[in-house]
């Protein structure tokens, strides 16, 4: 590589638990250090990067335990289970990711920055919560707790039901400039979960507020912020597909900012799960021309990169 390119990953739900394992702290840790193994190669390859990962299973279990246990112990509040989210997730990634870099002889330390990302108290997704978190459930268990506890249970790209909570979009990274100094000699962890959503009061303070803002939303905040060259958005599937699951599904290997913007005002990608990675990924393409968004499988990461799977997005036609 002639020069340092500049990638903000942003690492979807499979890069943190798999399915067939327990939803434990330990299962978690031998997944990420599983996923640690992609990034490490990527950043043996030269390029430089930081790390934004989602957190909706997680801080749902911890929302979860903290209610269940509230007689014995207070209930946490939402903002507090999400910046307990970033330090353990962040935590396992640290540990992973060091140890595949050692194996591979490149000493560079890994740090993880717990984020507090600036929201509107205004922004119309207090309105209408659309943010799946924590476990799924059947459409009666879903019933149950909407009626128990007040939940807003929304059916999630027919995997089953979850809870939903608002999700406003990023406006401002507080801890950005810290970011901004790490960058040349650290791989950071940042925006985890998306950030910690904070209001801006009159008095110059913060306040959290109970919402989960998109990761990938976040991570293109981020990929501006820091003038990458790259935003990389890893979930499961190799390719973005329009007509998603249909005898007529078409996997796509790239696509311009205009035509994802039509297949988003055609409905081709599921609020849940695909629509903000496309939307976060042609942000990033329209406010800095001539660079490029990559959404791809994380074991195809590198495959990606070196131009031979995964959607690109870029500003005009490859």
């Amino acid at each position: 590589m002639d020069k340092i390119i500049k990638a903000v990953i942003a690492l979807g739900g499979n890069a943190l638990e798999d399915k067939s394992m327990p939803s434990t702290a330990e299962a978690q840790l031998k997944v990420v250090k599983r996923t640690c193994e992609y990034l490490a190669e990527i950043s043996c390859a030269g390029y430089e990067i930081a790390i934004v990962h989602g957190n909706g299973p997680q801080v749902g279990r911890l929302l979860l335990a903290s209610e269940t246990a509230k007689d014995v112990t207070p209930a946490m509040p939402f903002d507090v289970c999400g910046a307990m989210t970033q330090g353990y997730i962040g935590y396992h990634i640290q540990q992973g990711l060091k140890y595949a870099l050692t194996k591979r002889e490149r000493i560079l330390p890994v740090v993880t920055v717990v984020t507090q990302v600036v929201v509107n108290k205004n922004d119309q997704a207090f309105k209408n919560p659309t943010k799946p978190i924590g476990i799924f459930y059947t459409e009666e268990e879903a019933k149950k707790l909407a009626e128990e506890k007040g939940y807003t249970m929304k059916e999630d790209a027919g995997r089953g039901w979850r809870r939903v909570v608002p999700s406003p979009m990023p406006e401002k990274i507080l801890e950005i400039d810290t970011i901004k100094r790490l960058w040349d000699s650290t791989i950071t962890i940042a925006c985890g979960g998306g950030g910690i959503p904070v209001i801006e009061k009159e008095d110059g303070s913060v306040e959290g507020i109970a919402a989960v803002i998109d990761k990938d939303l976040a991570a293109e905040k981020l990929a501006e912020d820091m003038d990458a060259d790259i935003l990389m958005i890893l979930t499961e599937v190799e390719r973005v597909s329009i007509n998603y699951n249909k005898p007529n599904q078409q996997d796509l290997s790239s696509m311009t900012v205009h035509e994802a913007e039509k297949y988003i005002e055609e409905g081709h990608f599921a609020p849940g799960s695909m629509l903000p990675k496309v939307m976060a990924a042609v942000k990033f393409v329209k406010n800095n021309p001539g660079r490029k968004s990559i959404i791809t499988s994380l074991y195809k990461s590198m495959d990606a990169l070196n131009g031979l799977t995964g959607t690109v997005i870029t500003d005009k036609k490859i």
